[in-house]
């Protein structure tokens, strides 16, 4: 059978993702005014080097009293010795303990949502893989549900306007796509101001109010910083794992041995996660700008020239995996970049997984067979730098 890539020509442009290596694992692109780096190891060059690879790169193209505003706790777009600092403050209160209190949670609201399905057919995106994640960051930062579908909104807004960013200045699709951007965050960011005030008047056992009050070396995080690190919270904390829950089910629909394999063993579940952010990497690609001249798979990069990396091209790098076009749900090793790498790791990692991990599981308990519906297609996130589902319909067969 063939695989999701080709049964729902997903991201055309993506050749990689069709059996073509690159041709060369640096290349650069005229129309776009930017480097494409598809290589594993290279991309880990660049990911382990932040002094030489900036990660400030949406700075450059916006004005700086806008940069300062958006970006100030922003840690996907803070180098060191900033990023260090934020992250130890943060990551003091994101912590494994906490992600790991979860789990009766996540698995009680995976019930709670599945039992709300009925019928042989359902959207998984809307009844599981998008409300599981968004309910549980805004529970861990104290948010009324009830504001989970404006979130959501402003969530969506941005994502649409993501993956247009290119060097031509002045193009009008770049200006638009930036403005939306602003106008998303701006908006959540507002809402989330607002939160913090209430949080300083009356704290509370949440994740929020523990930011407020964690410090270190005697410095707090700013109302701005927080605000900002809780957009990228809810963003990139939900739209992670609603990709790879949708992701995993499109390769155990379209790899049937797979599906029969896993089921028979439920221990693949873990290693069944981490190739499925391997093999259809949620977070396509990332950003870099290069700070010096510099030599790259035998190319001389300028400084100041931006660089697409192709995390999902790494993943697919035969220098590195072994077949790296078969779904192999034991694969080991399998050093993936589906989270990054170095610094810029995700903090949300732990998190994703855990989420993955249990809602897959009940999946597979409560339904002998989940598959997709030629007469009703998914659709998919439209910026290439994602892959994912915004809608996945399914037809099912309830365990006995």
């Amino acid at each position: 059978m063939t695989g999701p890539v080709d049964q729902w020509d997903m991201h055309p442009q993506h050749f990689w993702l069709r059996g073509t290596q690159p041709e060369h694992p640096v290349e650069y692109d005229e129309s776009v005014g930017m480097w494409h780096v598809y290589g594993h190891p290279e991309a880990l060059e660049i990911l382990g080097d932040p002094a030489t690879y900036s990660s400030a790169v949406a700075a450059r193209f916006a004005p700086a009293e806008q940069a300062a505003v958006a970006f100030d706790g922003n840690l996907t777009q803070t180098d060191p010795p900033e990023h260090q600092k934020l992250r130890k403050i943060v990551s003091r209160t994101f912590t494994h303990k906490m992600v790991a209190g979860l789990e009766e949670r996540i698995r009680d609201l995976t019930h709670e949502l599945l039992d709300q399905v009925e019928g042989d057919t359902f959207d998984l995106a809307e009844a599981l893989a998008y409300p599981l994640p968004v309910i549980v960051i805004c529970d861990l930062l104290g948010i009324p549900r009830s504001d989970r579908d404006q979130l959501k909104a402003w969530a969506d807004q941005s994502l649409a306007a993501r993956g247009q960013l290119t060097t031509r200045q002045g193009d009008a699709a770049q200006e638009r796509s930036l403005d939306d951007q602003a106008e998303a965050a701006m908006e959540m960011g507002f809402y989330f101001l607002e939160r913090v005030a209430e949080r300083r008047r009356s704290p509370g056992d949440d994740l929020l109010t523990r930011l407020i009050e964690a410090e270190v070396d005697g410095e707090r995080l700013t109302d701005r910083q927080i605000v900002n690190f809780t957009n990228l919270l809810m963003f990139a904390g939900h739209i992670t794992t609603t990709m790879l829950l949708g992701n995993t089910i499109l390769c155990l629909d379209a790899f049937p041995d797979a599906d029969a394999r896993v089921r028979k063993d439920r221990a693949l579940v873990p290693t069944l996660i981490e190739e499925s952010l391997r093999y259809l990497s949620p977070l396509a690609a990332g950003y870099r700008l290069t700070t010096r001249d510099v030599e790259l798979a035998g190319r001389r990069i300028p400084e100041g020239q931006v660089l697409e990396v192709w995390f999902s091209a790494a993943n697919r790098d035969a220098r590195v995996f072994t077949d790296p076009d078969v779904f192999d749900p034991a694969r080991d090793p399998n050093p993936h970049l589906g989270f990054g790498r170095g610094i810029h790791f995700c903090l949300g990692a732990p998190l994703a997984r855990l989420e993955g991990r249990i809602a897959l599981g009940i999946l597979l308990d409560r339904f002998a067979e989940l598959r997709t519906d030629p007469a009703d297609r998914p659709t998919f996130l439209t910026p290439p730098d994602f892959t994912g589902v915004w809608s996945l319909p399914l037809r099912v067969n309830r365990q006995p």
